[in-house]
């Protein structure tokens, strides 16, 4: 058996050796110095002055070859016109801008004179007073003044002078040649015939108004107004509700009634191109007097015709919207060229 005695013994021993082989090999000073070193301040650096390189220089030699030509003598590269006019002919000459007519289908326009009325400017120019309200933005009231410039279709021919259209006649329209006979106007946009011509209403005689049904007329200046028909008022002058004006009175009657002239006077218009009025009739009286006859149920005079206070023009409608058969009535005068509704009632005899 080993014994563990000796094996300790030899242990520590080695132990020894190897402690005393260390102390023997450490430095008796250090390696590197304990003590700050001072060195010797870093001297400047003078770089060295720069020299560009030598320029490369392109061989020189003699070119063989002609020269250019001079600059009179190059070929345009730009193609320019051979073509010379013949002496003889001369240059066409645009003529100055105040000779060129105006272009075909330019608006025409007649200017509105004091005292003109729609229906005379449509009659002249042989056009539906619709179709001048449509192409002029004109409105229910059809309303013109003087100075106005009223556009006219293409289709318009100034067949002379008119008592409600006194105007010189516009530069592009056709003018109708005396002793000529005009050609039919266009049908209304509602696709109706104009109204028939062939009957003269002067040669009409109204029939005898009793003075019970009439009372006598009331003066207003020099023209006396009387009821065109007699009856209940279903509808008064003035505002009417819902933002709407009434600008004449709605007379109640029996359908087919008689509707006589309120004075004296020339109709102006007939026809139902009027928009809410229905078959209407205006009357053109002294001192710058209108009558108005609108929803009727028929007519009996034609435009143009000279009429009498108390003669028959029309019948009682049906077209008011009043529930029963009524006619609407109208008087307007004229204040400057507008032509001012005023309340019938005020003007008509009691």
């Amino acid at each position: 058996m080993i014994d563990t005695r000796q094996v300790a013994r030899a242990a520590i021993l080695i132990c020894g050796m190897m402690m005393l082989a260390a102390c023997g090999t450490y430095p008796s000073e250090p390696r590197y110095p304990t003590h700050p070193i001072s060195l010797p301040a870093p001297q400047p650096v003078q770089p060295e002055p720069y020299e560009p390189p030598a320029p490369d220089r392109a061989p020189i030699a003699p070119i063989e070859g002609g020269s250019l030509p001079p600059p009179a003598a190059r070929p345009s590269t730009a193609p320019q016109p051979t073509y010379q006019p013949p002496a003889s002919t001369p240059a066409p000459s645009r003529p100055p801008v105040s000779a060129i007519p105006s272009m075909p289908g330019a608006p025409v326009a007649y200017v509105i004179q004091p005292g003109d009325t729609i229906s005379g400017v449509g009659r002249r120019f042989q056009t539906p007073v619709q179709t001048l309200i449509d192409l002029n933005n004109l409105g229910p009231r059809a309303a013109i003044s003087s100075g106005q410039a009223l556009r006219l279709p293409d289709t318009a021919v100034d067949v002379g002078s008119d008592p409600y259209a006194t105007g010189p006649s516009p530069v592009g329209v056709m003018v109708l040649e005396s002793g000529a006979t005009p050609p039919p106007p266009p049908p209304p946009p509602s696709g109706n015939p104009p109204a028939p011509r062939s009957l003269p209403t002067q040669s009409v005689v109204a029939p005898p108004v009793s003075n019970a049904a009439m009372p006598s007329p009331v003066s207003t200046g020099s023209t006396q107004f009387q009821w065109p028909v007699r009856g209940e008022i279903v509808r008064r002058f003035g505002p009417a509700g819902m933002g709407e004006r009434n600008n004449g009175i709605n007379i109640a009657a029996a359908e087919g009634a008689e509707v006589r002239a309120a004075a004296a006077g020339r109709v102006a218009y007939v026809g139902d191109q009027l928009v809410g009025q229905g078959l209407t009739v205006l009357i053109v009286h002294r001192d710058g007097w209108r009558t108005v006859y609108g929803h009727l149920g028929s007519s009996s005079v034609d435009d143009g015709a000279d009429v009498r206070a108390g003669q028959v023009i029309g019948t009682v409608g049906a077209t008011a919207g009043d529930g029963r058969p009524s006619m609407h009535f109208e008087a307007r005068r004229m204040q400057g060229d507008e032509p001012v509704a005023v309340d019938p009632q005020s003007v008509l005899p009691r």
